[in-house]
């Protein structure tokens, strides 16, 4: 590759060049030169209209289904729908079937993720079969590629195995991931418990069977120290939760889902299963309290939480269908209708590292890794903008702005 972008704007505060107009010179996948009218004989040229460039996006929390339920998703589209999207790197959950428990499974995955753009970075089941029975070979997986650990969607009930797994995986500097939901609260509940639940016939799930779970798996924490990642909490008290822990100096990070803070439970109104997600979404109040998370800093990282659902799984009633959105086409069009730029490109990069993954700024002599989009414009999220095998969007017929125009990275170009 030997390639000119003309006049991006770099958008990354680490970079000497953060908010300015420059032409960046690629060849052989590192940035050989950054400025003005840069004249480079014999070299592509890429012009793109309102173009900023940023740090490659991070996706710390997606399902492909491969293995198992390639009906849904394969690990082969499911990369390309991320690069198509804006992601050089995700973090693939490990709800396939079979589940991703041992370091053979994760060795699989990462070899159909050879040769693609967007790079995939496995999580490993905390526990075996992600039962909560048993803990899972994390040791094993963690040499064979796995970068954090736990059962997607599923709390833990047995506390002692949390902590003993919080205290194993320091040995290694391991990531734990807590999913906070008490199962004996949330019942038989199917949607937010709130007057809409009510008027619905829905059986409500409180704020409270996050809020408790959420809570005990910090005091844990604080008794055994090591790192803990609580993925898409949904609530305010939540978010006082996490803060109240971090000002403790404790290591836990956490991410909220682009559709809870987009989206609220008025959505539910015509019982369309699109909309079933877990955790549910919440209120209006919640949704401006995962906001001001967000731009203060106590939400670590955003995630489109991305989870394709076959449509007999869907396509059913509310009360039996399962739960989850795809996400990764519509992630950086709805963001952008609520949060800043800035803010929403840090949330999206500067993070990282909670997943041991280098970031590298953009500066001459580094490595390729960009997400090239446009913050301009407004559009209307439809059918026609879906790449994933699975249509189960929660966000069709959802305002949008900006675009995504595609990625640079490992050495490949993909454009929409």
């Amino acid at each position: 590759m030997n390639l000119i972008i003309r006049a991006a704007k770099i958008i990354d505060p680490k970079s000497l060049f953060h908010n300015q107009i420059v032409d960046i010179h690629i060849e052989n996948g590192i940035i050989k030169k950054i400025g003005i009218n840069l004249d480079v004989p014999d070299a592509e040229e890429l012009i793109l209209e309102h173009l900023h460039v940023s740090q490659g996006w991070f996706d710390s929390s997606v399902c492909l289904g491969e293995p198992g339920f390639e009906d849904r998703e394969t690990i082969d589209n499911g990369l390309h729908v991320a690069a198509k999207s804006g992601f050089t790197a995700i973090a693939l959950q490990p709800n396939a079937y079979p589940i991703i428990d041992n370091q053979s499974q994760v060795h699989f995955v990462l070899s159909k993720a050879i040769n693609h753009a967007t790079k995939l970075y496995p999580i490993g089941a905390l526990t075996k079969n992600s039962e909560g029975k048993d803990m899972a070979e994390l040791f094993d997986m963690k040499n064979a590629g796995a970068v954090a650990f736990g059962d997607y969607s599923k709390s833990l009930d047995n506390a002692n195995l949390l902590k003993i797994a919080l205290q194993y995986v320091q040995d290694f500097d391991g990531l734990v991931i807590a999913f906070s939901q008490d199962n004996n609260i949330k019942g038989q509940g199917v949607a937010n418990e709130s007057e809409i639940a009510t008027r619905l016939g829905l059986k409500g799930i409180p704020n409270l069977a996050e809020e408790l779970h959420l809570a005990r798996n910090l005091f844990l924490l604080e008794y055994t120290g090591g790192k803990l990642h609580v993925p898409t909490i949904s609530t305010a008290k939540s978010v006082a939760l996490i803060k109240e822990a971090k000002a403790k100096g404790m290591q836990v990070s956490c991410s909220a889902a682009v559709h809870h803070l987009v989206l609220t439970d008025e959505k539910l109104n015509n019982f369309d299963t699109r909309f079933k997600v877990t955790p549910p979404l919440r209120t209006e109040a919640d949704r401006k309290a995962l906001l001001d998370g967000v731009i203060d800093g106590t939400i670590d990282m955003i995630t489109s939480d991305h989870n394709p659902i076959d449509i007999e799984h869907k396509k059913m009633e509310f009360d039996l269908a399962k739960s989850g959105t795809i996400g990764l086409e519509s992630a950086f069009g709805a963001l952008l209708t609520v949060l800043p730029l800035e803010v929403i490109i840090e949330k999206l990069t500067a993070r990282k590292a909670i997943f041991n993954i280098e970031n590298q700024s953009i500066k001459e002599n580094a490595l390729v890794n960009f997400t090239l989009f446009s913050p301009e414009g407004k559009w209307t999220f439809g059918k026609e903008n879906i790449l994933s095998k699975s249509k189960n969007s929660a966000f069709l017929g959802t305002a949008m702005k900006g675009k995504v125009y595609g990625i640079i990275n490992q050495g490949k170009l993909i454009l929409n």
